[in-house]
């Protein structure tokens, strides 16, 4: 064996070794939160398709329209190959439903924090992060060569604190946070973190992936982005700011300026899904109040989001908890280090407006017994 394979399998007996290691599992999704593994039928509470969307006739409607028109692919990077019409008109709408001057599309949520951090600060500025951010904004964030503190989860008197020690220090400063947390479906404070950033002269960032359409009351920070591929039902990702924000990132966000454009199928489908969101409140209001049913049926916290964890602890127990209810007709996949701390795995449970509150009712009490046991 050489010397790559050995140090392959030397890492995968490890994480093996710790109920760590990550497989594939073929896996159909349908409408109404079916999903089907190894020729069962199952009921996906691991889906973010929060609106129910991605199976909507009129987004994938459109999706096919776009594909006819515009072929399957954006052919290269939008500064090359030129901007299709389909994209500048998901971006004229996603700034108007966020109340921005401009937006600008990229291939994904990740992609984006990949680039709009490094685009706005560098070496001698500080970037703080909550310290529950996801990955792609650590990955943006260290990839600016700025200086990367962190604070404590939704404590803006720890935020508020590390500025004024640090703020003088740096030129640039920036703020980053989740409008909702993914793996913990709680919600930051966003008026005190931006009243923070204000005080001192620092631009914040809130990552609205898991929000769009479901969480969005309350004020906008200067720079708000997500993605296109959880409440939209599609893929892709996007940032919307004032126009010379937006005008800046097209030039200098390398995630963007140097990647091929989303696929015109893609744009088309989440501008869609959009127009239906904003016709249908009702379809954004649905996922929490099945997450609170769920949550008031086994005496958890009252759900903030659409997210709900069901704390484990054991990574191993986790995934035995998730085998017996995917046993029982439901995906409800195990979240385990280092996608969150050591020594808190656990059940993500994501609710959507496809499902039924008998599912609902169902699958807490599946939990409650399984737990119980």
């Amino acid at each position: 064996m050489n010397s790559l394979d050995a140090f392959a399998q030397d890492k995968l007996a490890a994480l093996e070794a710790g109920a760590l290691r990550r497989r594939l599992t073929i896996t159909g999704r349908g409408p109404e939160a079916a999903a089907a593994r190894g020729g069962r039928a199952l009921v996906s509470f691991s889906c973010n398709d929060y609106l129910g969307l991605s199976h909507h006739p009129r987004v994938i409607a459109a999706a096919q329209a776009a594909v006819a028109v515009h072929g399957a692919g954006a052919g290269g990077s939008r500064l090359v190959t030129g901007n299709h019409a389909v994209l500048a008109a998901l971006e004229a709408r996603l700034a108007a439903h966020k109340g921005k001057d401009a937006a600008l599309v990229f291939g994904s949520g990740y992609l984006a924090n990949l680039g709009i951090t490094p685009a706005l600060a560098g070496k001698g500025d500080l970037v703080l992060l909550d310290e529950l951010s996801h990955a792609c904004m650590w990955a943006g964030a260290r990839l600016s060569g700025a200086t990367v503190l962190t604070f404590r989860h939704n404590d803006v008197a720890d935020l508020a604190a590390i500025l004024s020690a640090q703020r003088a220090a740096h030129g640039r400063a920036l703020i980053l946070t989740e409008r909702v947390f993914s793996m913990d479906g709680d919600r930051a404070p966003m008026q005190d973190i931006l009243a923070v950033g204000r005080d001192h002269d620092t631009w914040t960032v809130v990552d609205d992936a898991h929000g769009l359409g479901m969480v969005e009351d309350g004020p906008r920070a200067p720079l708000e982005m997500g993605t296109l591929s959880k409440s939209l039902g599609s893929y892709g990702g996007y940032l919307c700011a004032s126009q010379p924000v937006i005008d800046l990132l097209t030039s200098r966000a390398r995630s963007f300026v140097y990647t091929t454009g989303l696929p015109p199928a893609s744009a088309a489908a989440a501008l869609e899904a959009l127009s239906i969101l904003e016709e249908e409140p009702e379809r954004g209001a649905r996922p929490i109040l099945l997450a609170r049913r769920f949550t008031a049926r086994l005496g958890l916290p009252e759900a903030e989001s659409a997210v709900v964890p069901v704390l484990v602890g054991d990574a191993q127990k986790a995934l035995d908890l998730s085998a017996k209810l995917e046993a029982e007709g439901f995906l409800v996949v195990a979240i385990r280090p280092p996608t969150v701390p050591a020594g808190t795995a656990r059940l993500r449970v994501a609710f959507s407006a496809a499902h039924s509150e008998s599912q609902v009712d169902a699958l807490a009490e599946a939990v409650a017994r399984f737990r119980a046991g």
